[in-house]
């Protein structure tokens, strides 16, 4: 799968706005009933999903749903709005990872820990997020809603503001990465045909030489269950990236009680 084929706010971003806030002038009726924004964007996510991103074009949405292409021209400008419609639209509360709200009173780290597994399997429902550069978002609706879901959540650990919003951006950089692995592992398999335990067996003689050749002392004292499927590498660096926003809280938290103490009264 290739990275950052598609752009976010590579269309006309007026205009992609108005869609998204629903700002702009609505279509009049067309030639076929019940043709409707919402229907095209459904479309486009579903064919992202089964067939990839490089899968969906203005024609490809219209043979979808039977119409002629043009007609699809009188709801979104182009391929480019349409994607920002695709990325809001996968963020909705019903798929949102930000939608922390069953979470009750749970704190800001579980919080963060719901959103970085919930991030995960956003991108494991949606791959082809993954080909879209998201560097520079179109912010709509269900994108705002997840933010300031996660920023009333976390708003307790008490840093800064460009601090809180750099905690999110850490959680997410570390799932992309995480799901990149994944998706491409998973895509590895099918391309090859060989299995992930077949792939490394048909490495393991050569392996094995090379550990018996004292080359690698450090590598072959390893244990056999170093590299193994049944570490959950993913859950294991999130709680570190987690740890170590304690450790920074707590501190944020010992200063600002010892300020506070030498304050006089």
């Amino acid at each position: 799968m290739a990275s950052g084929t598609e752009s976010s706010g590579s269309g006309d971003i007026g205009r992609t706005l108005d869609l998204l806030w629903d700002t702009g002038k609505r279509p009049s009726r067309g030639p076929k009933p019940g043709l409707t924004l919402e229907r095209i964007v459904e479309t486009a996510v579903e064919v992202a999903d089964r067939d990839g991103l490089g899968a969906v074009s203005m024609r490809r949405i219209a043979t979808e749903l039977g119409t002629g292409t043009m007609s699809l021209y009188r709801y979104v400008p182009g391929k480019g709005e349409l994607i920002d419609l695709m990325l809001d639209r996968v963020q909705r509360p019903s798929e949102n990872p930000g939608d922390l709200g069953g979470l009750g009173d749970g704190d800001w780290r579980t919080a963060l820990e719901e959103l970085g597994r919930a991030t995960l399997a956003l991108y494991r429902r949606h791959t082809w997020l993954l080909e879209v550069n998201q560097s520079r978002p179109i912010l709509g609706p269900s994108a705002l809603d997840g933010l300031e879901k996660v920023l009333t959540r976390i708003k307790p650990m008490g840093l800064t503001d460009p601090e809180l919003v750099s905690a999110i951006i850490m959680i997410d950089g570390y799932v992309v990465g995480a799901a990149r692995t994944q998706v491409h592992g998973e895509e590895a398999e099918r391309s090859s045909g060989l299995t992930d335990a077949q792939f490394w067996q048909a490495q393991e003689p050569a392996l094995e030489k090379a550990m018996a050749s004292g080359r690698y002392p450090v590598l072959a004292s390893l244990s056999d269950d170093t590299f193994g499927t049944g570490f959950d590498h993913f859950e294991f660096g999130l709680q570190r990236i987690l740890d170590g926003l304690e450790v920074l809280v707590a501190a944020r938290r010992a200063a600002s009680g010892s300020a506070a103490a030498e304050e006089p009264s």
